[in-house]
């Protein structure tokens, strides 16, 4: 066909989310289905993001990934899954009788390059982001214009958060097939303007135990999880506590209710940690510095009498710690005094900026803990962002005409 460009390349964005009301445990591995649905936060890209670009063209062939610069083999599942889903959507919409803007043929290898502003594997949700973004690119790639939970979340149940913005819901669903197991936004990211995110990052290595296996060892072993009475193995965090905190989390959301919305934050993650604690032998993400930040949240709060700060934490030793624009600065400050940066007091805050205060003597008291230096690297201080975008820039493109990764400039 003389239309035909020799290659089609598209670049994209997305987001990381944080899950308010967790998922863990799934109902169909194959498909990743969960037992409960889950709610989060998407953060400002400005901060956190993916970015992908796709390219396929006739010249390919093999289907090829390089994740940070680096080829990985593109034979694996789930890199397999989201892209036999996307060419099915493709073809589907072909069949439709769709005009297609690209008439490129479906049979041709695609070549993808996909970088993170941030550490991969550390707790951070980076499969989250980087399966929503593969799955974004590769639907814009494909002339693929349908909803994407599906395509994301084969790659990582989580990823279907990250295709919008603001507020998320994950919504389990019923059918065995999946089809009505999708995201949805609750609000968008304008709705709390004032709602600031400080993640603390307390190690940037691997994870001991990722949470696909944790979750699948959760399922099998938790007592909690399947306490006497509940049918069978159906779990008692799924069935007896999720739905009502899912319902009492968006209405916290949408009335904007800080102190309701950081209590139900802290009670889910402590919930979540005690079922992968429970499970049998016991899985403990959390470290020593994660442990005291808690302790520090609950002090900090303590002494203003009312729930300023929120803690959350995913299957990592990370502190996600929720809070309104007008407290960041003092509890970025209790942070200091109670994890004083070893070397690099410059680089500690990274991210929005946040104005130096000092903190009184009299939180100081409170606070009582003896300083523990360098056991948190840094902090990322960001906000509540937008979903995927696409980047209309040939200059962002992660691959040359060539449809290899350009040399890192």
């Amino acid at each position: 066909m003389a239309s035909e460009k020799p290659i089609v390349v598209v670049t994209c964005t997305a987001p990381v989310n944080i899950a308010v009301v967790k998922y863990w445990g799934k109902r169909d591995e194959e498909l990743i289905l969960p037992i409960n649905s889950s709610l989060s936060v998407t953060l400002h890209q400005d901060q956190l993001k993916t970015t992908t670009t796709a390219a396929i063209s006739r010249d390919f062939t093999e289907d090829r990934i390089w994740l940070n610069g680096r080829e990985e083999d593109m034979g694996h599942p789930r890199l397999q899954a989201c892209l036999r889903e996307i060419r099915r959507l493709a073809r589907k919409r072909r069949s439709d009788g769709h005009e297609d803007p690209l008439p490129l043929s479906l049979s041709y290898k695609v070549h993808v390059a996909s970088e993170n502003n941030f550490p991969t594997a550390a707790g951070l949700a980076s499969s989250a982001a980087g399966y929503a973004c593969l799955a974004y690119t590769l639907a814009r790639v494909y002339g693929v214009d349908s909803d994407l939970s599906e395509v994301a979340r084969r790659g990582s149940g989580s990823a279907c958060r990250s295709l919008y913005g603001g507020f998320v819901e994950w919504q389990m669903g019923e059918r065995p097939d999946g089809k009505d197991s999708v995201a949805c936004q609750v609000a968008p990211e304008s709705h709390w303007p004032e709602l600031r995110v400080l993640i603390l990052v307390v190690s940037a290595e691997r994870k001991p135990m990722g949470s696909t296996a944790g979750m699948q060892t959760s399922v099998e072993t938790s007592a909690l999880l399947k306490l006497t009475g509940w049918p069978s193995a159906l779990q008692f965090r799924a069935e007896a506590l999720v739905p009502p905190r899912m319902a009492e989390m968006t209405r916290c959301i949408r009335e904007r209710n800080f102190q309701a919305f950081g209590q139900l934050t802290m009670k889910d993650s402590n919930q979540f940690h005690a079922t992968c604690l429970d499970t049998f032998p016991p899985i403990s993400y959390l470290s020593d510095t994660s442990r005291r930040i808690i302790q520090l949240v609950h002090r900090f709060n303590a002494h203003h009498g009312q729930t300023k700060v929120a803690y959350t934490f995913d299957a990592g030793p990370n502190a996600v710690v929720f809070t309104l624009d007008d407290t960041v600065a003092e509890f970025v400050a209790a942070v200091r005094h109670s994890f004083p940066p070893e070397s690099n007091g410059d680089k500690f805050l990274k991210g929005l900026p946040v104005e130096p205060v000092l903190l009184s003597d009299e939180l100081k008291a409170v606070l009582g803990m003896d300083p523990v230096p360098g056991s948190i690297r840094y902090i990322i201080a960001t906000q509540v962002g937008p979903g995927p975008q696409v980047l209309d820039d040939p200059g962002a493109h992660l691959l040359g005409p060539d449809g290899l990764p350009k040399p890192a400039a």
